[in-house]
């Protein structure tokens, strides 16, 4: 079984997919409700208007579920699978360190795009990184925050998610009310 995560020093992988692709059209910036407080599809949606100006593709009918992983995986996505496992003591360990709901929601955005990325065909850790980082600088700016966690390493950037409360990942819970935009006319 191939599982795709988001984790601290990947292993090199060879390239399935090349550089990032260029923008469909002029994707322009993105007004995000990021600033404020903002729940798990809020952030997604985000995610799902960046990915698609940018890069022109989607994926509809994800879920996210959250579980207690080892504190050097952000999240992950099982290939072939429709549910993002976000790390859940992470998630705490950056709430209560966040100086903003801008900087809790840039984390959370980067987490989920780089996942969303994954369930988007994108394996390679490598690449899945470096187009997590072209999105976000060409949907959200040079200089959000979100765009200098995609360009650099979440654990070097917040050293304390290293010392996060961790666990085995047997335990998931099902966050409800996820990816609304695509899901709401038949999942209620």
């Amino acid at each position: 079984m191939r599982v795709a995560r988001f984790a601290a020093s990947p292993p090199p992988e060879p390239s399935l997919r090349g550089a990032p692709p260029r923008a469909a059209g002029s994707p322009g910036r993105i007004d995000s409700p990021l600033e404020g407080p903002a729940d798990y599809d809020q952030v997604f949606r985000v995610v799902r208007a960046a990915v698609r100006r940018v890069l022109g593709i989607e994926r509809p009918g994800l879920g996210l579920a959250l579980s207690n992983l080892p504190p050097n995986v952000g999240a992950y996505w099982q290939l072939t699978g429709n549910l993002i496992i976000l790390n859940e003591g992470l998630v705490r360990a950056m709430r209560s360190q966040a100086k903003s709901p801008l900087e809790l929601n840039s984390f959370l955005y980067v987490i989920l795009a780089h996942e969303y990325l994954h369930a988007l065909g994108y394996l390679d850790e490598g690449s899945v990184r470096r187009v997590t980082a072209h999105v976000t600088r060409e949907a959200l700016g040079p200089d959000h925050p979100a765009t200098a966690m995609a360009e650099g390493d979440l654990w070097r950037l917040y050293p304390f998610l290293a010392y996060a409360p961790g666990g085995d990942g047997r335990r998931i819970k099902v966050v409800p009310r996820f990816d609304l935009a695509t899901t709401q006319m038949y999942i209620r």
